[in-house]
């Protein structure tokens, strides 16, 4: 995805939970066209913030072993309210299975104790050499760019 939906993860429990921020700001471009008179995050968003924490979640718990880690599935998705410019969402997502290929979660997004989405969903991890070993040093660049933006995520977080 193009924009990056998560400020920074302030709780993580390997192969258990996740819990993250999600900042909103008038200066995102999307909100110049979601919508002008009235700004709130698309409800796509909300969910892919879910997603997001998610795939943070495997990504520590698994070790950064999967270069790949992408929906298959959404279910029972519930939009309870907006997400508008000085919004600060907090994500919690858990675990409910994380496999070696396959993993899925419950999650929920909230802002000052309301909940403004929720979720359950899946996600499947893989390597792009699974289908070209060629691709092999593709999935090591991939790896190390995740690491990065984890460590920045991340930082001072105790156990990261």
């Amino acid at each position: 995805m193009k924009f990056i939906l998560i400020d920074k993860i302030v709780k993580i429990e390997a192969g258990k939970e996740i819990q993250t921020i999600k900042n909103v700001s008038l200066s995102e471009e999307y909100l110049g066209d979601h919508f002008p008179i009235f700004p709130v995050l698309p409800g796509v968003f909300l969910l892919q913030g879910l997603v997001e924490s998610a795939c943070w979640l495997v990504r520590h718990s698994e070790n950064f072993a999967h270069s790949m880690v992408l929906l298959t599935q959404a279910k029972n998705v519930k939009y309870k309210s907006f997400a508008a410019p000085g919004m600060n969402i907090q994500y919690t997502v858990t675990a409910k299975s994380i496999e070696e290929n396959l993993s899925s979660f419950s999650g929920v997004g909230s802002c000052d104790g309301q909940a403004i989405v929720e979720a359950r969903f899946s996600l499947r991890h893989f390597n792009l050499a699974e289908r070209d070993h060629k691709l092999a040093i593709e999935d090591g660049h991939i790896v190390e760019k995740l690491k990065e933006r984890y460590r920045l995520l991340a930082s001072g977080l105790i156990g990261a």
